[in-house]
């Protein structure tokens, strides 16, 4: 699973000069809460948040009266708050190494650039859309979660055993549960597992959770 897959293609942007308001008036109408921001020149500039525009403020000391304030901000734009060296990725980064970038930096986005040219945006929504796909979660079936010993070719003994009872296999999750077990997750379009189920614990794969 790649980025370019998940991503959405010639996303929304905004120039430096966009004043703050007309950003965030952007931001409601197309109920999105974060913008690519380019220069004069077409290039990438940074990227502006809603939480960012939101926080602005004129003054640390706000003595003025609520007209001033918003006067000032009205001539503000998002040049003064944009973040102007914002995370990216390339088309072809994983969806794994997206996730983990964007829990590393703790942010909600990044944007997708290939050859210094912007080609999209991805978001924590479009991440949990790919693991949804991965996992089968939108299609029909039975979640089985089973442990093992942690050692060469279990999961393949797995596999083999689901196909033996011509059970198709919509999607598979692994974890460590300790240094010498593992939780293996498998998403299976099948109506009822009993059998299944009966010989993997046969043949010493643990069967702890179906639904």
């Amino acid at each position: 699973m790649f980025v370019k897959d998940y991503m959405s293609p010639s996303p929304i942007t905004i120039t430096t000069q966009t004043p703050v308001f007309e950003a965030l008036n952007i931001m409601r109408k197309r109920k999105i809460h974060q913008l690519p921001v380019l220069n004069s020149r077409g290039k990438l500039a940074g990227l502006i948040t809603e939480l960012e525009l939101l926080t602005v403020s004129p003054s640390p000391a706000s003595t003025l009266s609520i007209y001033e304030m918003n006067y000032l901000l009205s001539k503000m734009t998002v040049k003064d708050v944009l973040a102007k060296e914002p995370v990216i990725v390339e088309p072809s980064c994983t969806i794994e190494e997206a996730a983990l970038k964007m829990r590393e930096h703790s942010i909600r986005c990044l944007l997708v650039v290939e050859n210094d040219e912007l080609k999209g945006i991805i978001t924590q929504t479009d991440v949990f859309n790919a693991l949804i796909r991965t996992f089968g979660l939108h299609k029909a079936g039975v979640r089985m979660v089973l442990e093992m010993d942690d050692k060469v070719g279990a999961l393949a003994d797995v596999l083999n055993i689901v196909k033996e009872h011509g059970i198709n296999v919509l999607g598979v999750a692994c974890r460590d549960k300790d240094d010498s077990t593992v939780q293996v997750m498998l998403r299976l379009r099948a109506a009822k597992v009993d059998e299944l189920e009966k010989s993997l614990n046969q043949n010493g794969f643990r069967v702890v959770y179906v639904s």
